[in-house]
């Protein structure tokens, strides 16, 4: 039952690599794909392929369906709708077709596990989940066990115990059988909350953790100018915001 989620890659192909040969030294064979391949990071051809080579399943972000025009991009900031024009026009006709093919949503009865990459409620309207409210919300809109989301950049896990009572854990948690969660795996590609590092999450057995991994943060930067990609995201990866 071990497996890896994954999310918010945005074309960082370094940290990919980074964060797939950590899971691969680990033993881990499945991994779940959460959304946001492309955006921001200048590899989007490179980081479509490679999760289409190595993940069992793959849901669709805001970002990929911007870069195929299923999502209107006015309403990104303008460094990120910037990106996306740029990844538009560099992204290789079979890659686009691998974001088309991807879904909204995905389930695995076996695991007991649902994954979306905004929130479980209403999906296609891209809302971020951002605090316990918006977390008892969502609970009500799947049956699983465990929902896995990313989106925001910031990892967390919500697990809402029997008396329905929702807490908060950081790092890790077991996973109780009477209780349900909400866990946010975090950015590999550009997190936001202070780290720098890649950051993904792991199921191995009854325990969730949230994994971090450096990686060569300048050799993406360099990759950023080289394609003229707005300043501001190229600054920001070094910071974690």
């Amino acid at each position: 039952m071990r497996y890896a989620v994954i999310s918010d890659i945005h074309s960082n192909l370094e940290a990919l690599e980074a964060v797939l040969a950590d899971i691969e030294d680990s033993g881990i064979r499945d991994i779940i794909f959460i959304g946001d391949a492309v955006g921001y990071g200048p590899s989007p051809n490179e980081c479509t392929e490679m999760l289409s080579e190595r993940c069992k399943a793959l849901v669709a972000g805001n970002h990929d369906w911007a870069v195929i025009g299923l999502s209107d991009a006015s309403f990104f900031n303008e460094y990120a709708r910037r990106a996306v024009e740029w990844t538009s026009e560099v992204i290789e006709e079979k890659n686009k077709e691998i974001l088309r093919s991807m879904p909204l949503t995905d389930e695995d009865k076996k695991r007991d596990a649902f994954f979306v990459h905004a929130t479980p409620r209403r999906p296609e309207e891209w809302s971020y989940l951002l605090n316990l409210w918006d977390a008892e919300l969502n609970f009500y809109s799947f049956e699983e066990k465990v929902c896995f989301i990313g989106h925001s950049h910031q990892p967390f896990i919500v697990e809402k115990v029997p008396s329905g009572e929702v807490v908060t854990h950081t790092e890790s948690v077991r996973i109780k059988g009477d209780s349900r969660y909400i866990i946010n795996a975090g950015s590999v590609g550009q997190p936001r909350d202070g780290d720098p590092r890649a950051c993904f999450a792991v199921v191995d057995d009854d325990r969730v953790k949230i994994v971090r991994i450096p990686y060569d943060i300048e050799k993406v930067q360099e990759k950023m100018r080289q394609e003229l990609l707005p300043n501001p995201l190229i600054e920001r990866l070094a910071a974690g915001r």
